[in-house]
């Protein structure tokens, strides 16, 4: 049975990709706030990551650094360490597309690319922690 902050992790996770799945969704796609799919597949990412810390009782603290936690996992699972150059893509959507001093707008194929890091996160600490979900 999974751990109970496991679970939470991983469901705080899976809420934001379902909200990212849904802004993708929208029609026509020039009205896709990218923005905002790019922040909630950010999100999924370091939650997915902190279910993975989690799932094997190592601390992380209150960090939103991508690549801290990428190297934090790397101690239990080497292979983690590929997602170091996706993890350096997802940086900016964490903080900088939130506030409109340095604004940018990701463009679709960008927000696109970072949906299907996420996806792939997903998939990697699912199976490493032995859930089998969609």
């Amino acid at each position: 049975m999974i751990d109970e902050r496991v679970e939470k992790w991983l469901q705080k996770a899976l809420n934001d990709l379902e909200a990212a799945k849904h802004l993708l969704k929208v029609s026509p796609p020039e009205e896709i706030v990218t923005e905002a799919v790019c922040f909630h597949s950010q999100q999924a990412v370091e939650k997915f990551l902190k279910a993975f810390l989690t799932s094997y009782n190592i601390p992380f603290g209150r960090t939103h650094h991508l690549e801290y936690i990428v190297n934090l996992a790397s101690k239990v699972e080497a292979s983690i360490l590929s997602f170091l150059e996706d993890m350096k893509k997802l940086a900016p959507y964490a903080v900088e597309v939130r506030y409109p001093d340095d604004f940018y707008e990701p463009t679709l194929k960008e927000t696109k690319e970072v949906y299907e890091i996420a996806l792939k996160v997903k998939k990697f600490v699912l199976q490493k922690i032995g859930q089998n979900r969609k």
